[in-house]
C-alpha cells in the first residue's frame, strides 16, 4: 500500500481493490522487491490489471529503480542472482522441482528430480540445501514434510527446465509418479485405511491435475485412462463431480489404442496398482464413470441413459475384467435408482452380487446388498431392507470401511423412520454424519442432513427440519448432486407447508418437478410424493379441481412401483379435496376405502402422513355427524379401484 500509494495518488483499499491486492501478494510470494516493483505498474494497470498479467511476470516487473544494484532492478535480476549461486546440482534439482504443482512430497521430489546426473540418494540433501537458501519452501503437515517453491520462482524455473532440454522428460516422470500414486491408493480408498489415502490424494491433487492435463496434451490416452479410472473413486467419495466429469471426457477424447493393448510405458511405481490391465478394460472403466458422473449431476438425457449403459457394459465384453465389469454393474445401479431405473437397476444387481460372491469381493458384496436395502426402502419391502441392510453393514464393519458403513447406516435408520423409532433413526444418521464430516465426504454428509431434516419433520419441529434441510441443499448445489438437491428441497417443502407456507412449498416442488424428466419410461421414486404433496397444498387453498387432478395422478403413478402406503395417502388426499368441494358422502367413502388399504399395508403411516389424514377425516366427520359419517364409510370399505377413481370426478355446477 505504501508503494502503490506513492506511484499513483489517489490510490486506496477498498473493497473493489482489496480482493486484487491480496493475490498480488500472495502470488508474489510476499518478495519485497517483487510488490515495489509491483507497485510502480499501478498507475498504468491498476491492481486488477496488474493480477491479470501476473503469468507474465517477469516481463511485467522488468522494470526496476535506477541507482540500485542490478540484482534489485527487476525480478528476474533478483533470482539470476540466487540462481548463480547454485552448483549444478542444485540448479538441476530446483529446476525439476517446478513441474510440481503446489508443492511435493520428498518421495515425489526423488522420483522426479533424480536422473544419470542426480542419483535418488542425493535428492534429500539437495533439496535440503535449497530449503536453507529459502528457494524451497518446507511445510510440515499431519502427512508428513511437503516441498514447494515460491510461484516466481517456479516460473523462472520452468523457463531454466525448458532451455536445459529436459521439460517433456520431467513430464513424463511426474506424470509415472502420480499415474503410481493414484493407482496405489485406488484400492486403499475400500479399505479401513480410507481416510489417510483420502488426505493423500487431497494434498496432491493439483499434481494429479497437472499430471492428466499432460498426458491429455500430449495424445497419451493409455496414460490419461489410467489416471481417471484410478481417481474415479475418489472424485465420487469427495463430491468433486464437475471435475470428475471434466478430467473423464478430455482423456476418453484422446485417440486410443487398438482394443486389447497393454500398457506399455508406464507401469506403477509399486505394486497393487492396474499397470497390466488392457486398454479395453481402462477404456470400459472410464465410459462406466462417465455415465456414472452425468447420470449423478442430472446431465443425461432420459433417451440416452440406456446408450451410455449399453455402450459401457459392451466395452467389457473384451476387456478381460471380470472383477471390474462387476464394479461397473453396481454402480451404473447405484446411479440409476435415484433416476427411477428401478428395473434397470434390479437386473444389473442381480448380476453384480453373484459375481460378487464368485470373486470373493467382499466389499462389492456389501455395496451391492446396501444398493439392495436401499431398493427395498423404494419399494416398502421392511423385511428386504432390514435383511440386506444388516447383512451389508455386518460386513462393512468387518472390513472397517466407513463409507460403506455410512450407506448401509443409513437404510437402516431409514428402516427406523418408517417403523416410526425416531430415536433410532436419529441416532444413526447423527452417527453417519460424523463418520461423513471425519471422511470428508460431504455428499455423505449433506444426505445426512437431509434425513435429520425429515425425521424433524416427523417430530413436528419444522423450523428444525427447514434448517437442515437448507444446509443440505447448499452442499448438494456446490457439489452438483442432483438426488441429494431433490431430498433437500422435499424436506423444504414439507416443511413450509405444514408450517403455513403454501407459496414457498409449492415454489420447492414445482422446482423438483421442472427438473424430473417427463419422458421417463420409469418415473424416480419420488415423484409421486411430490405430485401428492401438491395435492394437499391446493386443498389447504381451497381448490377443489386442481388438488383432485393432482392426487388421480399421483394415484396413477403410484400404481407403477406398487406402493400401497403412498396409495393410501393419495385416496385420502382425494377425500379432502371432495370435502372442499362440499362432496361430504364421497369423501367420507373415500376414508373407508383408504382405511381398507392402510390395513393391508406393511408399512405403517408416518406421523407425517398421520397430521393429513387426521386433518382430514376430522373435516369431514364435523360435517356429516358421527352417524352419517360411520355409514357412509363403511360403505367405501368395499370400493374398487375403478369406483375410487369415479368417485373423485366431479361436474361442474
Amino acid at each position: 500500500m505504501a508503494r502503490a500509494s506513492a506511484a499513483a495518488r489517489g490510490f486506496v483499499l477498498d473493497a473493489d481493490t482489496a480482493p486484487a491486492v491480496v493475490s498480488l501478494c500472495r502470488r508474489l510470494d510476499g518478495i519485497p522487491l517483487a510488490l515495489e516493483l509491483a507497485a510502480t505498474r499501478v498507475p498504468a494497470l491498476g491492481v486488477h490489471g496488474l493480477v491479470a498479467r501476473l503469468d507474465d511476470r517477469f516481463r511485467l516487473l522488468a522494470t526496476g529503480h535506477r541507482g540500485v544494484p542490478p540484482r534489485q532492478q527487476t525480478l528476474t535480476a533478483m533470482i539470476d542472482w540466487s540462481w548463480e549461486l547454485l552448483t549444478g546440482a542444485e540448479r538441476a534439482v530446483l529446476r525439476r522441482l517446478a513441474v510440481h504443482a503446489d508443492g511435493c512430497t520428498m518421495e515425489a521430489a526423488e522420483a522426479v528430480c533424480a536422473e544419470d546426473d542426480i542419483p535418488s540418494a542425493d535428492v534429500l540433501d539437495l533439496v535440503a540445501r535449497l530449503v536453507n537458501r529459502s528457494l524451497v519452501v518446507m511445510v510440515d503437515g499431519a502427512d508428513g514434510p511437503r516441498y514447494r517453491l515460491l510461484e516466481s520462482v517456479a516460473a523462472y524455473c520452468v523457463e531454466r527446465l525448458q532451455r536445459a532440454g529436459e521439460y517433456e522428460r520431467v513430464r513424463r516422470r511426474h506424470l509415472r509418479h502420480y499415474t503410481g500414486l493414484a493407482e496405489r491408493a485406488e484400492p486403499r480408498l475400500y479399505e479401513a485405511d480410507q481416510r489417510r489415502w483420502l488426505r493423500r490424494l487431497d494434498s496432491d491433487a493439483a499434481n494429479l491435475r497437472a499430471a492428466l492435463n499432460a498426458a491429455v496434451r500430449n495424445g497419451d490416452a493409455d496414460g490419461a485412462l489410467r489416471l481417471v479410472g484410478a481417481l474415479a473413486w475418489y472424485w465420487f467419495l469427495r463430491g468433486r463431480l464437475t471435475e470428475a466429469h471434466r478430467s473423464l471426457t478430455a482423456a476418453l477424447a484422446v485417440p486410443g489404442e487398438p482394443p486389447g493393448a497393454v500398457p506399455r510405458d508406464h507401469a506403477p511405481d509399486t505394486a497393487g496398482g492396474s499397470g497390466g490391465v488392457s486398454f479395453a478394460a481402462l477404456r470400459a472403466k472410464a465410459l462406466t464413470w462417465e455415465a456414472v458422473i452425468g447420470f449423478l449431476r442430472g446431465d443425461v438425457a432420459v433417451t440416452d441413459r440406456e446408450k451410455l449403459r449399453r455402450a459401457a457394459l459392451e466395452a467389457y465384453e473384451d476387456a478381460g475384467d471380470p472383477g471390474g465389469r462387476a464394479r461397473a454393474w453396481w454402480i451404473l445401479a447405484y446411479a440409476g435408482v435415484d433416476l427411477g431405473d428401478l428395473s434397470t437397476a434390479g437386473e444389473l444387481l442381480d448380476r453384480a452380487l453373484p459375481a460378487f460372491e464368485a470373486l470373493g469381493d467382499r466389499w462389492g458384496t456389501a455395496a451391492a446388498l446396501a444398493l439392495r436395502a436401499k431398493l427395498a426402502h423404494v419399494r416398502g419391502d421392511l423385511d428386504g431392507l432390514e435383511r440386506d441392510g444388516e447383512r451389508s453393514a455386518r460386513i462393512f464393519g468387518e472390513l472397517g470401511e466407513r463409507w460403506g458403513q455410512l450407506e448401509a447406516g443409513g437404510w437402516l435408520g431409514a428402516l427406523a423412520e418408517m417403523t416410526g423409532d425416531l430415536d433410532r433413526a436419529e441416532r444413526l444418521q447423527h452417527d453417519g454424519m460424523r463418520l461423513a464430516e471425519e471422511l470428508g465426504l460431504w455428499t455423505e454428509f449433506a444426505g445426512r442432513l437431509g434425513w435429520l431434516g425429515w425425521i424433524a419433520l416427523q417430530r413436528g419441529d419444522y423450523a428444525r427440519a427447514a434448517e437442515s434441510s437448507e444446509r443440505s441443499l447448499r452442499l448438494t448445489v456446490e457439489q452438483g448432486h442432483q438426488a441429494g438437491q431433490t431430498f433437500a428441497r422435499m424436506g423444504l417443502a414439507f416443511a413450509a407447508r405444514r408450517d403455513g407456507r403454501l407459496d414457498i412449498a409449492e415454489t420447492h416442488l414445482r422446482d423438483v418437478l421442472d427438473r424430473t424428466p417427463r419422458d421417463a419410461e420409469e418415473p424416480p421414486p419420488y415423484l409421486p410424493m411430490i405430485v401428492t404433496e401438491l395435492g394437499f397444498v391446493a386443498e389447504q387453498r381451497g381448490d377443489a379441481a386442481a388438488a383432485l387432478a393432482l392426487h388421480l395422478r399421483a394415484l396413477d403413478l403410484i400404481a407403477r412401483f406398487d406402493g400401497t402406503r403412498e396409495m393410501t395417502v393419495a385416496v385420502y388426499g382425494l377425500a379432502g379435496a371432495l370435502t372442499v368441494a362440499g362432496h361430504h358422502d364421497r369423501a367420507a367413502r373415500l376414508l373407508g376405502a383408504g382405511a381398507v388399504a392402510l390395513a393391508s399395508s406393511s408399512v405403517p403411516l408416518t406421523p407425517l402422513e398421520s397430521g393429513d389424514i387426521g386433518r382430514i377425516t376430522a373435516r369431514i366427520r364435523d360435517a356429516l355427524g358421527e352417524e352419517r359419517f360411520a355409514t357412509e364409510s363403511e360403505r367405501g370399505t368395499a370400493l374398487t379401484p375403478e369406483q375410487i377413481r369415479s368417485l373423485a370426478v366431479i361436474s361442474d355446477p
